[in-house]
């Protein structure tokens, strides 16, 4: 650890205070900054949730010098669902969007990540970092095999995103074995140009951060994106082999060999 962030703790949410900390965040986030909205979001209380975060374990990312009682000192989060919770659960949380019945019926160990997010006044600095490694330390304790979940661009028009989503189908398409597939009904496809027309460069600088972050760890995507109006976003699904994650960049979040 940087001793410069000494400050940054990982945890698990234990109480109910902690869930509604992390959901204080996610409402800067993905409602004040991004304009979401959904069935359950408190605006009153400027609280961001829904009906899966009972079953979601949270990981938090903890400032301790900032104020716990104003539910100010969360400044990242992340959910994580394994098989067991999501079978208590009725359903993972992606499947509302993707059909997952490559995965489930694989026999793999199953982990669906979502609603990573990071205060704007940590971004660019070790938060993320921190909270990657808090979940490098998951997968490793709970002998996770593949990981999923849906990351978002901005906005809800496809033509305006045609080149990193090109990009993505081109470049980075999951293999059979973990090629999940948008539902038939909100199927948006990406391959919205020729292969030889992308800007490359562009696409990357159009492709958000997170999104990047895993494709750089040997992340690929599904088949087909999904267009959230509620959240103002166009989704895609995100799936990492674990086993496939090289040693080097394995050490570099757990301090250990794969």
């Amino acid at each position: 650890m940087d001793p410069s962030d000494s400050h940054l703790t990982l945890k698990l949410a234990r109480d109910e205070a902690d869930l509604i900390a992390a959901q204080r965040l996610r409402y800067g986030v993905f409602v004040e900054e991004l304009g979401g909205d959904g069935a359950l979001v408190d605006h009153e209380a400027r609280l961001e949730r829904d009906r899966f975060d009972p079953h979601f374990e949270h990981l938090l990312l903890i400032d301790t010098r900032r104020d716990a009682a104003a539910l100010d000192h969360v400044v990242g989060v992340y959910r994580l669902l394994t098989d067991s919770r999501a079978r208590a659960a009725g359903q993972f949380y992606s499947e509302d969007e993707y059909d997952l019945s490559v995965l489930k019926d694989s026999g793999r160990k199953l982990l669906e990540l979502g609603r990573s997010c990071v205060h704007r006044d940590y971004r660019g600095g070790t938060a993320m970092f921190r909270l990657w490694q808090g979940l490098a330390h998951y997968v490793r304790d709970h002998g996770i095999e593949v990981l999923f979940g849906v990351a978002s661009f901005h906005g809800t028009d496809p033509k305006a995103l045609a080149g990193p989503l090109s990009l993505l189908h081109d470049r980075h398409l999951a293999p059979e074995d973990l090629r999940v597939r948008a539902q038939a009904g909100h199927f948006q496809p990406m391959d919205l140009m020729p292969p030889g027309e992308i800007d490359k460069l562009a696409a990357m600088r159009a492709t958000p951060a997170l999104i990047k972050a895993y494709l750089r760890m040997g992340g690929c995507v599904g088949e087909g994106a999904f267009i959230d109006h509620a959240f103002n976003t166009i989704d895609v699904c995100l799936v990492m082999d674990t086993t496939r994650v090289s040693d080097g960049a394995w050490a570099r979040y757990t301090g250990e060999t794969a």
